[in-house]
């Protein structure tokens, strides 16, 4: 490989994948096991296993790397696992029940059986602080100060490790805020201290606190990670510090991240917002849905006209996050997940996994209970011996032995039975995840080309497309380290929220003027300071919008000078598509201003390898394999994917064998190599 090069780590729950990428687009791909208890450790050994790959130490590895960025899963595992910072909330007089009392919110609104999650902070830790600012950012009584140190006594005397501040009306006028934060630090300088107004100043008492509470609650384990990381790797030869990719699909300096790592709460899949934009352009696109499906979870997404949906709603865990993030929705289905049969006699599929260690019953680490890869080995499509890269070894008689015993024994099935079983509902949980995303928004999945990957996605994206009704399905060379492949094609970004209150055919041109220009300066003090020359910034302008009485908000871009009449187009074809009405002529109000400042990096496109010769290459292997209701067991043809080429075009049923991903292709489709050397499967009626 030619320096520099950039290397993109993504850490999963059950393999940490590395892609590296030099200046002519030569890739390199490591994928090796995760160890949860210390993700450091998965990093390091990616590092170790991908400079021997490319014939170097780890030192000049490192010191020829130009871009080093990480989707890290800290936050997500620490909100996930309860494993969080003892928190004390310092919050205005009469309000520090907030937190508990929520908005009656649940990630599953119909599921009145399921408690709500713990609060983060027990009441006698939620203390009050006297002192009032109103809606309008005018003060009604000052802040008392002399709660704070009461407040402070308690919290010492309970074993606190954060604090968390937020004020009523603080997104109006922080000024009660940062006193409090001030005195806070200046009594113990030990303790993260996360402010609402610094975290995410925006309207809306309960989210607000939550997303703070959550800040705080994350603050102490992700922090020293970060900074232990990217010391560890400076010290091994990384001229620069880390990126970190952050919920909104961009990336941040530690630096940036070290007030607000509650940013990091989808970071690792969000590496496949650069991902999509990459095989967009190779598939000729601009209009993907992507099915990226590792060990432990299926993260889907979708990409209209080029752009990624975007939130800023998120529940992880339960607990309500009011962050920019990528619209990406996450369901229990991957490799690892866990099949059984419930108390009612019913075949259940996740959302539970096998993770890392034990992993898959078929590994021999020690796990009986089946999983989706123990299903796909008795089926054929998997095979058996060395699997990913070599890391782990695939044994039938494991497999068979999990799916007799824990599923076919309760229902009277073979192992084989038991396996299609599991595999048809897999694919229909997968289904129901796709359409959350594209039919429940408006959205007609037909027109859309599915991007099946990580380790498993190639498995299931011809049987899910297939079922969607779409038409293609793209399979990328390197599916297995798809956010990783995505972590070098993304910019730096970092998000400003503001509340404004106006109504849009009413509001003087000037007055939103200020403060979009008051944050934009400030987005661009922060990209200067990130080393982005002024060419290479990009400053985004978005009016949050709603009519009148609504909760929620819609983003309309403001794209040069401010014009009502487009922002109103915007406005309504957004709310037609997804409710189905507009009120026309009717009042739109603006109650929120964003800005996103962007730092254009340096990117490469995967080099494009030789085109094939004339014919296709022979198969490496067959085998018997079950491919689907119709056709039932086949004898399939196994390639190995680095015998195909572009031009090659080859019918199923087939299975293509990659270094970090199976691709299995249906009887009725047929499987064809782009230029760029990724695999285009044609769903055939």
């Amino acid at each position: 490989m030619r320096a520099p090069w950039r290397v993109g780590v993504d850490v999963g729950g059950t393999f940490t994948d590395l892609v590296v990428q030099d200046v002519d687009g030569r890739m390199a791909v490591a994928k090796v096991p995760s160890v949860p208890a210390d993700p450091s450790r998965g990093v390091l050994d990616a590092v170790t296993a991908a400079a021997s790959q490319v014939g170097l130490t780890v030192a000049d590895f490192l010191r020829g790397c130009a871009g080093f960025v990480h989707g890290s899963t800290v936050a997500t595992n620490t909100i996930l696992e309860g494993k969080g910072a003892r928190v004390g909330l310092l919050t205005t007089e009469g309000f520090r029940d907030s937190l508990e009392i929520r908005r009656g919110l649940r990630e599953n609104t119909w599921d009145h059986r399921t408690p709500f999650p713990p609060v983060l902070v027990p009441r006698y830790l939620r203390l009050p602080v006297r002192g009032r600012i109103a809606a309008d950012g005018s003060e009604i009584a000052p802040v008392e100060i002399a709660d704070v140190h009461a407040a402070l006594d308690v919290f010492r005397s309970e074993g606190v490790d954060s604090v968390a501040i937020c004020l009523i009306n603080s997104f109006a006028n922080p000024a009660h805020e940062q006193a409090v934060a001030q005195a806070v630090r200046a009594a113990d300088n030990a303790w993260p201290v996360s402010v609402s107004s610094d975290v995410i100043s925006v309207v809306g008492e309960y989210e607000r606190v939550s997303t703070t509470v959550v800040n705080a609650y994350v603050a102490p384990r992700v922090v020293p990670y970060l900074r232990a990381l990217d010391t560890t790797l400076r010290d091994l030869g990384l001229p620069h510090g880390v990126l970190l990719v952050q919920s909104n699909g961009g990336i941040a300096s530690v630096r940036q991240l070290e007030s607000r790592p509650v940013n990091l709460a989808l970071s690792g899949p969000a590496g496949g917002v650069g991902a999509l934009a990459v095989f967009g352009r190779a598939a000729g696109t601009d209009d993907l849905l992507s099915m990226e499906i590792g060990g432990t979870s299926c993260d889907v997404m979708l990409m209209n006209n080029g752009r990624v949906a975007t939130t800023d709603q998120l529940m992880v865990g339960g607990y309500h996050l009011s962050t920019p993030a990528v619209d990406i929705h996450t369901v229990g289905a991957g490799g690892g997940t866990i099949a059984g049969v419930d108390a009612g006699g019913m075949l259940f599929v996740g959302p539970k996994g096998a993770g890392a260690r034990p992993g898959p019953a078929c590994y021999g680490f020690g796990n009986t209970q089946p999983t989706v890869t123990d299903a796909l080995l008795a089926l054929g499509r998997l095979r058996a011996g060395a699997y990913a890269g070599g890391a782990v070894s695939l044994k039938s008689e494991l497999a068979e032995a999990a799916l007799t015993g824990a599923v076919g024994g309760k229902l009277a099935l073979s192992a084989e039975q038991s396996a299609v079983g599991i595999i048809r509902l897999l694919e229909q949980n997968l289904l129901n995840a796709v359409e959350r995303i594209s039919i429940e928004r408006g959205i007609d999945p037909r027109k859309f080309a599915l991007v099946a990957a990580g380790g498993a996605g190639p498995m299931h994206g011809a049987a899910v497309g297939r079922m969607l009704g779409c038409r293609r399905v793209y399979v990328p060379r390197v599916a297995g380290a798809f956010c990783a492949l995505g972590m070098l094609h993304t910019d730096v970004r970092q998000d400003w929220v503001r509340v404004f209150a106006g109504d849009l055919d009413g509001v003087a041109p000037e007055a939103l003027a200020r403060p979009f220009d008051e944050m934009a300066a400030e987005a661009r003090r922060v990209l200067r300071a990130e080393g982005f020359a002024p060419e290479r910034q990009m400053i985004v302008r978005v009016l949050d919008l709603r009519y009148p009485g609504q909760q929620s908000s819609l983003q309309v871009d403001v794209d040069g000078a401010f014009d009502p009449a487009a922002a109103r187009h915007g406005f309504e074809a957004q709310h037609q598509r997804l409710f189905g009405h507009i009120q026309p002529g009717g009042r739109i109000a603006i109650v929120g201003l964003r800005v996103a400042g962007i730092g254009k990096v340096d990117v490469f496109d995967p080099q494009a390898p030789a085109p094939g010769g004339q014919g296709v290459p022979a198969a490496i292997a067959s085998r018997r394999a079950y491919v689907d209701e119709p056709h039932g067991w086949m004898t399939v043809n196994v390639y190995r994917g680095a015998d195909l080429r572009p031009g090659h075009r080859l019918s199923g049923p087939l299975i293509v064998e990659e270094a970090t991903t199976t691709v299995f292709v249906g009887a009725r489709d047929v499987l064809g190599v782009d230029t760029a050397g990724n695999f285009d499967i044609a769903l055939l009626p």
